[in-house]
């Protein structure tokens, strides 16, 4: 009964946000409530719930923090000069403007935000593009497919899912990854390489005036009274050294997140009236994801301490061949590319990943491996029509979602395949 009620709520709350009509986090907070008051678990919902959310305040608090302090980096303008000195090496060789543009792409997704790396990789580039006539969508689909590797980063949305879904720690999703992300980036850049080739071999190498296309690029530029050219360093350095604690995990990531905030915004806006501004500027982005975090942990609570997870994991269970229990981790990273192509990440990581976690344990295998696997499927998703980032992608660009989806879907899964590849040959998850 547990399961039949358990599987019941994972299908209501997938189709009401496939279908729209209710939001991810409303959705998160209503359906674990109103399926555990029809399993008769009222008087226990208050502290299951409680539970739920207590366990996953860190990690809402730490992406609150992440989002605020590379967004300050970002109004500091501390990608500008990455930006300009990109523009002067690739000059009119579409190879090295291709490469160029990865490389761009990949920086500017360590915010974690795919809005913010399209609009800033798109309003860079795509003058360049258009002097020299290549295709737009080449510019794209190298940009989602940057933003799709770089999203498996902690403050990124997917992995923060399944750190709070499993209540694991960044240690145990994030940090073992990282070869797996080294791989994804170069198979990014092969990619770019190859695309290069054939516009170079359809345009051939062009001969530009930089100066003409920096102005281009920088008439598309807002705000420039936030640029602190002055501390470009001082910003280097600081990102520099809370990258380095973060994988050396000097402190927890919390903490190190508000420290990194604190120092970046006193020294940059030292202004208290310029200090509430840069918040407020990101406030809308901050509450909409922290708000879905908390509401998840609403979710999971319900979900875990009611036992309708173990219920589900144990129905599952039945139905997998014990020849197959093993690589369980393989199977996991393999289906997370169409499950979050034809879901979205809430769906997957609070619906799916749990009993995926669960049905895996129960062959031996670390919840955190399942929770690694989940991720490798990213590249895939960023094409699905369910992300309203990309939308906002081929819009700027003004191409067409399907073609987009046609041209590089393949590239997609390439990157899924070697991330699934590296985390095998160097034992991330188990064969």
């Amino acid at each position: 009964m547990l399961a039949l009620l358990g599987f019941l709520m994972i299908l209501v709350f997938m189709i009401l946000i496939m279908t729209g009509r209710l939001s991810a986090m409303i959705a998160l907070i209503i359906v674990p409530v109103v399926f555990a008051l029809l399993g008769g678990f009222g008087r226990e919902m208050g502290p299951m719930a409680l539970e739920g959310i207590k366990s996953v305040a860190p990690t809402g608090i730490m992406i609150l923090f992440a989002i605020l302090f590379f967004g300050i980096l970002i109004d500091a303008g501390v990608f500008d000069p990455i930006i300009n000195t990109i523009l002067k090496l690739v000059k009119g060789d579409p190879v090295k403007i291709a490469i160029g543009t990865a490389v761009l792409a990949l920086i500017i997704s360590l915010d974690g935000d795919g809005t913010t790396t399209y609009m800033i990789t798109i309003s860079a580039m795509l003058p360049l593009y258009k002097r020299i006539r290549m295709k737009s969508l080449t510019l794209a689909g190298i940009a989602v497919s940057a933003s799709g590797v770089m999203n498996l980063l902690p403050w990124g949305g997917p992995t923060a899912r399944v750190m709070t879904a499993l209540n694991l720690e960044m240690s145990d999703v994030f940090t073992p990854v990282i070869p797996s992300m080294i791989g994804g980036v170069l198979f990014v850049l092969f990619m770019a390489y190859f695309l290069g080739r054939k516009e170079r071999k359809r345009i051939g190498v062009i001969e530009l005036d930089y100066g003409v296309v920096a102005q281009e690029v920088a008439a598309t530029t807002e705000d420039m009274h936030l640029k602190r050219p002055k501390l470009i360093v001082f910003n280097y350095a600081l990102t520099i050294i809370l990258l380095v604690a973060l994988i050396m995990e000097l402190l927890p990531t919390t903490v190190l997140f508000m420290l990194g905030f604190a120092i970046v915004i006193t020294i940059n806006y030292p202004k208290m009236s310029d200090q509430k501004e840069r918040v407020a500027n990101y406030a809308d982005n901050a509450l909409s994801v922290v708000s879905m975090v908390f509401a998840a942990g609403i979710f999971t609570g319900i979900l875990s301490g009611t036992e309708m997870v173990d219920a589900m994991a144990n129905s599952m269970i039945k139905h997998i061949p014990d020849a197959m229990g093993s690589h369980f981790a393989v199977i996991t990273a393999v289906i997370s590319a169409p499950f979050t192509f034809f879901m979205s990440n809430d769906a997957f990581y609070y619906g799916v990943l749990p009993l995926l976690a669960k049905a895996g344990a129960a062959y031996g295998i670390d919840p955190a491996m399942i929770g690694r696997a989940s991720l490798f499927g990213l590249p895939v998703h960023l094409l699905s029509p369910l992300v309203p980032s990309t939308y906002l992608l081929v819009g700027m660009v003004g191409e067409d979602f399907g073609k987009l989806q046609r041209a590089f879907l393949k590239w997609a899964c390439g990157s899924t395949a070697v991330l699934i590849l590296v985390a095998l040959v160097l034992g991330i998850i188990p064969l």
